[in-house]
């Protein structure tokens, strides 16, 4: 079996639960990347970050330990919208630079329940979904048309079919 690790940063718990299907799928480590060290990875290297603000959670951390690693490497991103071909692209070129560049970005989606956000979350939603109902909905991107039927409910759409591109490209079968 090869060598590799699954490190991820996740805030609400989605971009985790990836990260252990993804273990189960592969046979390898899963670890919190706050607890992970260049020493640590040994082999294939895959990264599951949540998506705020249309930033990638961890990318800080993953590029030190990117700097150090020689082995190959993926990134699994975690968001609330559904997929959309232009938003994930603009989303690729806004966060996968330098070393990051090559690195191939697979997309999965995560959940939404604003219990469970912090209240400076919370807030900004709050804020977000005003500024929706402002506007027509027939105007809204994907993004925003999901956010909306989202707010005041609770929503998982976790599922592992999502794994499939990344586990095709890494030569495993989902178990």
């Amino acid at each position: 079996m090869q060598n590799g690790l699954i490190v991820y940063s996740s805030k609400y718990g989605s971009a985790k639960k990836y990260a252990e299907w993804l273990s189960e799928d592969t046979g390898y480590a899963c670890r919190d990347i706050s607890e992970v060290r260049a020493a640590d990875i040994k082999g294939m290297l895959i990264f599951c970050g949540a998506i705020y603000a249309s930033g990638i959670s961890g990318l800080p951390r993953l590029k030190k330990l990117i700097s150090a690693h020689e082995g190959k490497a993926a990134v699994l991103c975690v968001g609330a919208s559904p997929f959309d071909a232009e938003a994930f692209e603009k989303l690729k070129e806004r966060n996968m630079s330098g070393k990051l560049t090559d690195i191939p970005v697979f997309y999965a989606r995560g959940a939404w329940d604003e219990s469970k956000m912090s209240f400076t979350d919370r807030t900004m939603c709050k804020l977000l979904i005003k500024s929706l109902q402002k506007q027509d909905p027939n105007t809204y991107e994907p993004w925003m048309k999901a956010l909306a039927e989202a707010a005041g409910k609770k929503c998982d759409w976790t599922d592992r079919k999502y794994l499939t591109p990344l586990l095709d490209a890494l030569g495993k079968q989902a178990e």
